[in-house]
C-alpha cells in the first residue's frame, strides 16, 4: 500500500512550533514499518508518502488514526505492487489464471 498524508498547513505549521511533529511521524513510522518513506509538497501541503505492507483492512483505524486525530491529515490509501508481485500478477494473466 501507499499512505498519502496531506498535514494542512496551519496544522503543520502548530505541530512544528509545539515540537510534536517528529515524535508523531517516529510514532507513524513505528507503526506502519514502511519499506521506504518520503516527505515533500504537494498542493502547497506537506506531504508523506508511506509505502508498507497492510495485511488486513482491519489495520486501518491503527495505522491511519494519528494522522487524521494528531495532524488534521487528508489521507489516502493505494494498492500498489512491488517488482516481484507484478511480475507474479503477469504470469498469472498470461497463463489465464
Amino acid at each position: 500500500m501507499v499512505l498519502t498524508a496531506r498535514i494542512p498547513t496551519e496544522t503543520g505549521n502548530e505541530v512544528i512550533q509545539n515540537g510534536s511533529l517528529p515524535k508523531i511521524m517516529e510514532t507513524a513510522i513505528a507503526a506502519l514499518q514502511p519499506e521506504a518513506a518520503y516527505f515533500t509538497l504537494d498542493g502547497g501541503e506537506r506531504t508523506a508518502y508511506f509505502y508498507f505492507d497492510m495485511r488486513e483492512s482491519s489495520q486501518m483505524p491503527t495505522l491511519l488514526e494519528s494522522f487524521f486525530m494528531d495532524l488534521h491529515a487528508k489521507v489516502s490509501l493505494q494498492p500498489v505492487m512491488n517488482t516481484a508481485e507484478l511480475r507474479t500478477g503477469l504470469g498469472q494473466l498470461m497463463s489465464g489464471t
